[in-house]
């Protein structure tokens, strides 16, 4: 949830209180995107000297399914000083991003310590974090994005022009805005829209971390489990989730269609009826049969995309950092790599909610596309099933 300005949360579903401001600002946003489209495309406009000499160079896409190392790579990305990304504070005005920054530098001018976000995950954060907000532009364009009876992956050349020019102008004033030189976003349903990105961007850099399927579904089911409570006491948040593009879990969880109706339909009915190791199962395979699917048809999507095997991120920081900010062609000092290994650690959680049963259907259902996704990885990077471990 947005980061509250003052006041901590009181237990672990305060988290999920939506300050009444940033509820009703969020919902004049939704209900007129037109509006806020003009005032993007104003500003734009009249920024136009200003950003005719900012290059869109080699931005950078980090996706992938929840709960597998996203946010801290992130944060570790976000540090460096050629990067500009968004922020908490850029919601719910990301589409006027130069106007809505001058409002939110009012509103949160007296912004309060950082508080652990809602996911519960020891990852503290403040109005000036860095934040995945950028789903919002795709909405505002495509209402039908999050339709689980639709495919939602965007092909080559399938974006519409109207949208491209406002992502690359939304882009330039970012870089602007924050003095950046590289783009970075984080937004886990660009996994579908690879293809896309990269038509926009050829030297667009993507990276995938991919975690071992075991504790991956024990942490999605934990965040599932907490959503759901945290959005049944405060309905604002759900309506927050909404509208910030996140539908990974909680009360309105959907899957993402990746051109098989048939397995996300089924995935939809195992949740449903409330068969969550099989149904995260058969989600877990979707996503990352898809991912394999790409990177063993396209050459270029290879060269692009680095998976990061989530074990050896929080098992060899230094390591996996160096290999990432090469992928990203970011100069990073020994130093600079060290400090931000130092803020990564496997995860402290209860051990693992599965029996013997339960591992194995994890195993049969998410095998096959483990081992494919497990070529585009150091041999030692995504280990076999987990048969301990916490999530």
């Amino acid at each position: 949830m947005q980061p509250a300005r003052h006041s901590p949360a009181n237990d672990r579903l305060d988290r999920f209180r939506v300050e009444p401001w940033v509820d009703a600002i969020g919902g004049a946003v939704e209900r007129w995107p037109g509006l806020w489209r003009y005032l993007g495309g104003l500003e734009s406009r009249r920024l136009s000297g200003a950003m005719s000499d900012i290059a869109i160079r080699a931005p950078i896409f980090i996706c992938g399914l929840a709960r597998s190392g996203t946010t801290i790579l992130l944060e570790c990305l976000a540090a460096h000083p050629e990067t500009a990304t968004h922020r908490y504070r850029d919601y719910p005005g990301i589409l006027a991003p130069v106007i809505w920054d001058r409002i939110a530098a009012r509103l949160y001018a007296h912004a309060g310590a950082p508080m652990e976000r809602a996911h519960g995950d020891g990852i503290a954060v403040t109005p000036d974090s860095p934040e995945a907000v950028a789903e919002m532009l795709w909405i505002a364009f495509h209402k039908d994005a999050h339709d689980p009876g639709r495919d939602n992956r965007v092909e080559r050349g399938a974006l519409g022009q109207e949208f491209a020019a406002f992502f690359r102008d939304h882009i330039r004033k970012l870089l602007w805005l924050r003095d950046g030189r590289r783009y970075l976003s984080k937004g886990n349903y660009d996994l579908a829209r690879m293809d896309a990105l990269i038509g926009l961007f050829p030297d667009a850099r993507f990276i995938v971390p991919v975690r071992d399927p075991v504790t991956h579904i024990a942490s999605l089911m934990r965040q599932q489990t907490l959503f759901s409570a945290g959005e049944t006491r405060h309905p604002a948040a759900l309506r927050y989730m909404r509208r910030i593009g996140h539908f990974e879990f909680g009360l309105d969880r959907r899957p993402l269609n990746l051109g098989n109706a048939g397995v996300t339909a089924e995935v939809e009915r195992l949740w449903r009826g409330g068969r969550e190791v099989e149904g995260w199962s058969l989600y877990w395979a979707d996503v990352h049969g898809f991912l394999a699917d790409r990177l063993e048809k396209d050459a270029a999507l290879r060269r692009a995309v680095l998976p990061v095997a989530y074990e050896t991120l929080c098992g060899d920081p230094p390591a996996m950092l160096r290999r990432i900010f090469a992928h990203a062609d970011l100069a990073a000092t020994d130093a600079f790599v060290a400090d931000l290994a130092g803020r990564i650690r496997a995860p402290d959680h209860p051990a693992l909610p599965f029996g013997e049963a339960e591992r194995q259907t994890i195993a049969t259902m998410t095998g096959p596309a483990l081992e494919r996704i497990r070529r585009f990885c150091r041999s030692a990077d995504v280990p076999a099933h987990a048969s301990t471990g916490s999530a």
